[in-house]
């Protein structure tokens, strides 16, 4: 039976803001299969001050096997490029999400998306395929320049909460109107 395919959750415990145990990404798991998830792509996250270093990624593939193992969808993993500028020396394909050549790489909440596009330009550049997570959140990032964003092949994806009005008026307005548009791939 077809479903839902979620490709940003952070559902497996790694040292983010996200799941803070085996247990509660599993509980995260079965919510979302609950409501029609069949694919479910854990994106931890790598920022500034969380890289993926050797022993931080031995621990996250270790939490997402023990999540994938009792979890009831396909559960996949990839990671959510923060945009931090040490990222700019790195082979991205590191970061993509599995089974693709995409690597989803977020807009900064507060500030200038200037190392988004940075990181969105070489991962195109290296072959691999952007996906620009919440651009209705990021307070410098409006309909031209989103829709800039897709004239350059990259893929947005809107949150759900935005289109809930969860992250206030203006973010749930422009998730509405990239997702009406069609400018939005994913959400």
């Amino acid at each position: 039976v077809p479903g839902f395919v979620d490709i940003h959750s952070h559902v497996v415990p790694s040292g983010d803001d996200g799941a803070q145990s085996v247990e509660h990404g599993v509980a995260l798991c079965h919510e979302a299969a609950r409501r029609g998830t069949s694919v479910l792509y854990a994106t931890p996250h790598v920022w500034a001050h969380l890289p993926l270093t050797p022993q931080r990624e031995r621990a996250t593939r270790a939490a997402f096997a023990e999540v994938a193992a009792a979890a009831p969808l396909e559960l996949r993993l990839g990671y959510e490029l923060a945009p931090a500028r040490w990222l700019l020396r790195e082979d991205l394909s590191r970061y993509v999400l599995e089974g693709t050549d995409a690597v989803l790489i977020e807009v900064p909440f507060v500030g200038s998306p200037s190392v988004t596009i940075a990181l969105a330009e070489r991962a195109a550049a290296q072959g691999l395929q952007p996906v620009i997570a919440h651009p209705e959140r990021g307070e410098e990032v409006g309909l031209a320049l989103a829709e800039g964003f897709t004239e350059r092949g990259w893929q947005l994806q809107v949150n759900s909460t935005s289109l809930l009005g969860r992250h206030g008026d203006e973010a749930e307005e422009l998730g509405w109107r990239l997702l009406r548009n069609g400018t939005a791939a994913f959400v």
